[in-house]
């Protein structure tokens, strides 16, 4: 089985780049109130010289219409990750995938039958861990992004123990809060690569 492995909170070509050479799926841009947000300018720099298979990913948090359609327009995502009952209100494109995000101790789980969806803590990279065994319930359900508190020495774990479709990362490959550690992340994706064969 192949994960899929996003890296978020990225700031800058070096990121991206050093993300793609790990060997990443994904790569997300906070737009919501945050160390590691981002202006819409920013994130299209940063990725201008991805690869068209390497998803870009625009992370919000309860954005106002506007604020969605300004970051749709300045960054040109492929994907809106965003809180599951924020995409009532918001004017997404059919082109731009919905990654709703699931908050553990939230209500109102609907998972859905199709398409990816994000488990995550309430408060995104802070740097604390789901209950994995009540990820696990979801991940059953769907393809589930696991996120919160994952790193280097507890992804193996956490993906034995909830069989998540992908995995999600942020504070776990920095060196300090918001700066994204190269090798880090790549030793990241190496303990990704290693426990998917088990799967």
């Amino acid at each position: 089985m192949s994960l899929f492995v996003k890296i978020c909170g990225l700031r800058d070509a070096d990121d991206v780049a050093a993300a793609v050479a790990a060997g990443v799926q994904a790569v997300g841009f906070v737009f919501a109130e945050s160390l590691r947000r981002v202006s819409p300018e920013e994130a299209r720099l940063a990725t201008r010289d991805l690869p068209a298979d390497v998803r870009k990913v625009a992370v919000m948090r309860h954005p106002a219409d506007s604020e969605w359609l300004a970051v749709l327009a300045g960054f040109e995502p492929d994907v809106l990750q965003t809180d599951a009952a924020d995409f009532k209100k918001l004017d997404v494109p059919d082109h731009v995938e919905c990654w709703p995000v699931y908050r553990e101790g939230g209500t109102g789980f609907a998972v859905p039958d199709e398409g990816v969806f994000v488990y995550e803590g309430p408060k995104s990279g802070s740097g604390e861990t789901v209950d994995w065994t009540l990820a696990a319930k979801f991940a059953a359900r769907g393809r589930m992004l696991l996120a919160g508190g994952l790193a280097e020495d507890n992804v193996a774990r956490a993906v034995r123990t909830v069989r998540p479709w992908g995995v999600d990362v942020s504070s776990g490959v920095e060196s300090l809060p918001g700066r994204k550690d190269h090798e880090l992340m790549q030793r990241f994706v190496t303990a990704v690569r290693a426990v998917e064969n088990e799967l």
